[in-house]
């Protein structure tokens, strides 16, 4: 049979420019991992004018609809039948909370939540547990979490989501959002919000939430957790327990206005050398068969030196033309790549 992908409306102009060819390529990532083989020919195709990925498949099964639910850019899938004909087929995507919790946050440098969205499902599929994402908890680690994007994705996912990130204002930021959104959107949860001492000493701040989509699930204590720290992501492993996470993901600072600060170096504001300095710690995070995506701007480090980063902390890069054509342009100065890497075990 055919099928075809509308592809979701993007406010990002750049970024809907290229949805389509990133959306080729996460479903050829998608068929690799989790669809058996059975999808075959995928193409950006326009239909009435109107953009769309199409590709061959046996007739699509209900596990099958659902991972393909979860692609970062699909609006609605059809099977085409005689004549051109489009029948709607049903989805039934992962998430469990309202969308307005990745859309809402609006701030200068947010990463694209469909890019966000996509990053993670790519480093899914690069993990062994990408059968697992349907029905596991998975735990997911933004070592540069930001303001939370990739939190709130995992937490629409229902998995658990635990971030790091030494801007004050950021984890600030994050902390207030979230605590009012679970507020207002009524959602049971119990968080604890301090200091994080050692040896007398405050060594950050650090948010943790207790949650649940439903009240019967809180009652349950079949719950989400939310754990984020105001700290340096070289000081990881001070806070979470190594092989205790299934996936990093990872969006790098895209220039020199961003950097890391460790004591042994002070402000390191070259992301290559954050990468270095970084990667074996994140690697450490990782269960055996996780893994990590990382994002980056290509004109302040090339392809070979990330992956020769990434090699050299004991992962496995995850590598083939489809994960090669998940680079794109965000804007004049910025053009992203994507790594995936493995841990091996």
């Amino acid at each position: 049979m055919r099928y075809a992908i509308l592809i979701l409306p993007s406010a990002n102009r750049v970024y809907a420019d290229s949805s389509v060819g990133l959306t080729v390529a996460e479903l050829e990532i998608f068929a690799g991992a989790v669809l058996e083989g059975e999808v075959g020919d995928i193409t950006a195709e326009d239909i009435a004018g109107v953009p769309y990925v199409t590709f061959d498949s046996a007739p699509l099964d209900e596990r099958a609809t659902r991972f393909l639910a979860n692609l970062s850019s699909i609006y609605a899938l059809f099977a085409v039948e005689g004549g051109g004909l489009l029948r709607p087929v049903p989805l039934h995507p992962l998430d469990r909370f309202d969308d307005d919790l990745v859309t809402i946050p609006k701030y200068p440098g947010k990463t694209n939540e469909q890019f966000t969205k996509l990053l993670l499902n790519a480093t899914l599929m690069g993990s062994a547990f990408a059968g697992g994402m349907l029905d596991r908890r998975l735990t997911v680690l933004d070592p540069l979490a930001g303001r939370g994007t990739t939190l709130n994705q995992a937490m629409m996912y229902g998995y658990d989501a635990y971030g790091v990130d030494r801007d004050q204002k950021d984890f600030e930021a994050y902390s207030t959002f979230i605590q009012r959104w679970l507020k207002e959107k009524r959602i049971k949860h119990r968080a604890e919000n301090g200091p994080v001492r050692r040896n007398r000493q405050v060594v950050g701040r650090r948010l943790q939430i207790t949650l649940a989509a439903t009240k019967e699930d809180y009652k349950a204590a079949d719950t989400q957790r939310i754990d984020m720290v105001n700290a340096d992501t070289t000081r990881t492993l001070e806070f979470w327990k190594p092989r205790s996470v299934d996936l990093v993901v990872a969006d790098a600072p895209y220039g020199v206005q961003h950097g890391s600060r460790t004591q042994a170096k002070g402000l390191n504001r070259s992301p290559l050398e954050l990468l270095r300095d970084a990667a074996p710690v994140w690697a450490g995070a990782l269960r055996p068969g996780g893994a990590l995506g990382l994002s980056w701007n290509t004109f302040v480090a090339d392809r070979a030196d990330a992956a020769a980063a990434l090699t050299d902390a004991g992962l496995e890069v995850v590598d083939s033309p489809a994960h090669r054509r998940l680079a794109h342009r965000v804007d004049q100065a910025i053009h992203r790549d994507v790594l995936i890497a493995r841990k091996p075990g």
